[in-house]
């Protein structure tokens, strides 16, 4: 139902009840910011809608009529009212306008995290997101401890204490540079070779050293490495100066391996290196608002590397790591 053309607009009676309570129509304008001839005019153009005088005026101030008393009462009712609905709106532009915290292992915040968060800005504009990055470890220690809405790791399992879903598949790959003995290699490497090898790997704790272990733990686990670096840009700049076989995810090397910058090794069929990118979050609990919006994107704008590749020889991306 529309309004009588008799009701005043909000502003202006938030001004008559400003002038009701101050007793003056330049003080009640002060206060509201306007011009004491702007508010003068709005008080007269209200009066003239309405039909009745609303207020005496006198050297000494101004002050409602008896008519004036009674639509100072009715707007106090309409104005406190419509405070109501903006304060009810201001909570649901809060959850809108909601913060997430997010961790995520490297190669998730450096390779699918910009185009999930592209796809939630997108979906909700109001969003604010902190993404933290730490190794797959140190992440479920983040989400435990409650410093996190939302986690991905990467690795075989879930972590202990957290419940997740499988949003993504990758796999590793050895890397060397072009004049690696091993960039001319025809026969796939064992696990065998691979186990006795001193290769450049990330740090105890990542997702990237732990599926590995797991991989070469039937030949006696990994031998000591060469070097220890925490990053994927650390471990393609150490191959490609020579430093020695490295082993790191393929969403990492597909640029490098592109333009033979890094050659992949061959590996034989026996050796597993593909492994799921998990969502993670305190087990007994279920993502609500933003997290569980970007957890609902994850899964819709995909994340698996290009299927079918074939790196060194090998097909990586024909089967998913995992189940969703």
């Amino acid at each position: 139902m529309a309004l009588s053309p008799h009701v005043p607009e909000l502003g202006a009676l938030e001004l008559l009840l400003a002038v009701a309570r101050l007793g003056s129509v330049g003080r009640a304008a002060a206060e509201l910011g306007v011009s004491q001839p702007t508010a003068s005019a709005r008080i007269k153009g209200m009066e003239r809608q309405i039909g009745v005088p609303l207020l005496d005026r006198s050297p000494r101030g101004s002050t409602p009529t008896e008519a004036g008393r009674l639509v100072v009462e009715w707007a106090r009712h309409v104005v406190e009212a419509a405070q109501a609905l903006d304060a009810g709106i201001d909570a649901l532009r809060g959850r809108r306008d909601a913060k997430l915290r997010v961790v995520a292992s490297l190669t998730v915040a450096e390779y699918l995290m910009p185009g999930w968060l592209l796809a939630l800005a997108d979906a909700s504009p109001g969003t604010a997101v902190t993404l933290r990055t730490a190794n797959s470890a140190e992440v479920a220690g983040h989400v435990l401890a409650g410093e996190a809405d939302l986690g991905f790791v990467e690795g075989p399992a879930t972590p202990p204490g957290l419940a997740g879903a499988v949003v993504a598949a990758d796999s590793l790959v050895v890397v060397v540079a072009p004049n690696h003995p091993w960039a001319r290699r025809r026969t796939p490497l064992t696990g065998p070779e691979l186990a006795a090898t001193a290769l450049v790997l990330r740090e105890p704790g990542s997702g990237t050293r732990e599926v590995l272990e797991a991989a070469l733990a039937p030949y006696g686990g990994p031998a000591r490495p060469r070097m220890e670096l925490a990053s994927s840009t650390a471990l393609k700049a150490a191959a490609m100066t020579g430093a020695g076989p490295v082993c790191l995810s393929e969403l990492a090397v597909r640029e490098e391996l592109a333009t033979r910058r890094l050659v992949a090794v061959p590996l034989e069929d026996g050796l597993d290196l593909r492994r799921p990118l998990r969502a993670v979050w305190p087990a007994g609990q279920r993502p609500g608002g933003p997290a569980r919006e970007l957890l609902t994107l994850t899964r819709t704008a995909g994340g698996r590397p290009t299927g079918g590749r074939s790196v060194g020889g090998r097909s990586t991306g024909g089967r998913p790591a995992g189940g969703r």
